[in-house]
């Protein structure tokens, strides 16, 4: 924690992804390492930090974090890499340079965020105030940096003290950040970090009295247990950024070497997405030729071959891959199946892997029927020449974002979050600030 140090009674052992071997071993949380970070928490809010602070000094310390992040830059990307098993130059290149532009963004609002005076009569003046609580945040394990960044931004402009838990699969960047949060002049308790398995350091947090908004980013299977915790203990405000089975959909007009290169960097069409497939390069994830990394853990590679086993047996065709890469680490080849059915497991489900599911439609209104069944709505794409078209089709998918002829496109100051069981709530840009 940035405030004091874990109760330190078991350490879990950190395994390089690409190959198998131990990295580190971190010390596993308890609920009375979160009672101590939320007290410091509390603490910190009545002090030091919270209104006791100016917005313009809360932008100045979230600019000195942005400052240390980039003069660390390679540091982080690098422990990114490693813990996460992404390629290094993904998250030099993406996720550092995104995470520091989302702290320059909120450093910009931190003295911009203010109540309305509201004239009620001649005689009456009201005024509101936005006033700071106590946050708790949960992060997952795919973009480890990246959404600490979505998530302490808003929180610290606002002037929220938070207890963070890092991923137990991927904690280190977490960690290190810590160490750059103190550097910066953040006074002790507003920001703590705990490391720890969900169902003990998580399901403190969002059982625990004495925070008011939990964060969570994740599994809708977890964070429905989140929401519930949330409610059964002090009905706390939640923000859950949950699953999603985004459909990339392309029409016949489309641009098809524009839409194969946005679809493959998106989840990975026929002939030119299999060539485009078959080009990804796996393997180190410090190769500076490398595309795709190892998954994360082996609990993620099991999953992920579960997924790909049930595809099989459903009867869907295996057009590539459909295999681990290599003999050591948890590698697995970039897949495409074909010959899918709207009722089959890896049509429905979020996969969260290599693995491409290619599905025909008829028209607009046979396509939109299908893109629609399934009970996420994180994001969406269409590819189209026709812009009319696109927009439209755009208009009618049930998801938070809809991308036109381009995927996973993400900017500080665009609001981004699910419909349905992707999530409640909104991350980045100014409707973050009023979650």
């Amino acid at each position: 924690m940035a405030s004091s140090s874990m109760d330190l009674t078991e350490k879990r052992s950190m395994i390089n992804p690409t190959n198998g071997k131990l990295i580190t071993k971190v010390s596993e949380g308890t609920r009375k390492d979160v009672d101590t970070a939320v007290a410091a928490a509390r603490k910190a809010v009545e002090t030091t930090w919270g209104l006791n602070v100016s917005g313009a000094k809360r932008g100045e310390l979230l600019n000195n974090l942005a400052n240390l992040m980039e003069k660390n830059k390679a540091e982080l990307a690098a422990l990114e890499a490693m813990d996460n098993g992404k390629t290094y130059d993904w998250a030099f290149g993406t996720d550092l340079s995104f995470g520091i532009s989302v702290i320059k963004y909120y450093a910009g609002w931190a003295d911009k965020i203010h109540g309305q005076s509201i004239e009620t009569d001649e005689r009456k003046l009201v005024y509101t105030r936005h006033e700071p609580f106590g946050v708790g945040q949960i992060l997952p394990w795919n973009f480890p940096l990246l959404l600490f960044t979505w998530k302490i931004g808003p929180a610290l402009a606002a002037g929220n003290a938070i207890v963070l838990k890092s991923s137990e699969f991927t904690p280190l960047t977490a960690i290190r950040m810590g160490q750059l949060i103190h550097e910066a002049g953040f006074p002790p308790g507003s920001v703590n970090i705990i490391t720890g398995y969900g169902p003990i350091v998580g399901a403190a947090l969002s059982e625990h009295p004495d925070i008011d908004k939990i964060a969570f980013t994740g599994s809708t299977l977890v964070g429905r247990k989140v929401m519930e915790a949330a409610a059964k203990s002090n009905l706390k405000a939640t923000t859950l950024e949950l699953g999603g089975k985004s459909p990339n959909i392309i029409f016949e007009d489309a641009d098809l070497e524009q839409a194969v290169n946005w679809a493959a960097h998106g989840i990975l069409f026929l002939k030119m997405f299999t060539e485009k497939a078959k080009s990804i390069k796996v393997g180190d994830p410090f190769h500076t030729n490398t595309d795709q990394g190892p998954q994360v853990s082996q609990v993620q590679y099991d999953r992920i071959m579960g997924y790909i086993n049930s595809g099989k047996e459903q009867g869907a065709t295996v057009h590539l891959g459909g295999d681990r890469y290599g003999n050591e680490g948890y590698f697995i080849n970039p897949t495409i199946f074909t010959d899918t059915k709207p009722d089959m497991k890896i049509v429905q489900e979020e996969i969260f892997g290599p693995v491409g599911v290619v599905i025909k439609f008829e028209d607009e209104e046979d396509v939109l029927r299908q893109a629609n069944d399934t009970v996420y709505g994180l994001a969406a794409a269409v590819f189209s020449q026709n812009i009319n078209r696109a927009l439209q089709t755009a208009h009618k998918l049930k998801a938070g974002t809809a991308w036109v002829n381009c995927v996973n496109q993400l900017h500080p100051n665009v609001p981004f979050g699910g419909y349905k069981q992707s999530g409640i709530g909104r991350e980045l840009g100014e409707y973050a600030l009023h979650q």
